[in-house]
């Protein structure tokens, strides 16, 4: 079993950039695994570069996205529950 968490900085709109970048190295590989994209700094997101309509647009493709904080701890456990889930096939 495996899976991955793809964590991206919330007021880098960069890094978002990087991540499904990386994440489609991962599925030309011809591995399907799950995986789960965080946004981080959820404590900061009134600086976020990366808007609503764009991760509302990329939950439409497909993909499932939490607003994290590792400052706070907020979703951090959350997202580790997740991906097992979603390991499991649940």
């Amino acid at each position: 079993m495996s899976g991955y968490l793809l964590v991206v900085d919330g007021t880098r709109r960069s890094t978002l950039d990087e991540a499904l970048a990386l994440n489609q190295r991962v599925i030309d590989t011809g591995l399907k695994v799950p995986a789960v994209l965080l946004v981080n700094k959820a404590d900061l997101a009134d600086q976020w570069e990366i808007g609503d309509d764009r991760l509302a647009q990329l939950t439409q493709s497909g993909w499932e996205i939490m607003r994290t904080s590792a400052k706070t701890g907020k979703n951090v456990d959350a997202a580790f529950s997740r991906l097992t889930l979603k390991m499991l096939g649940k």
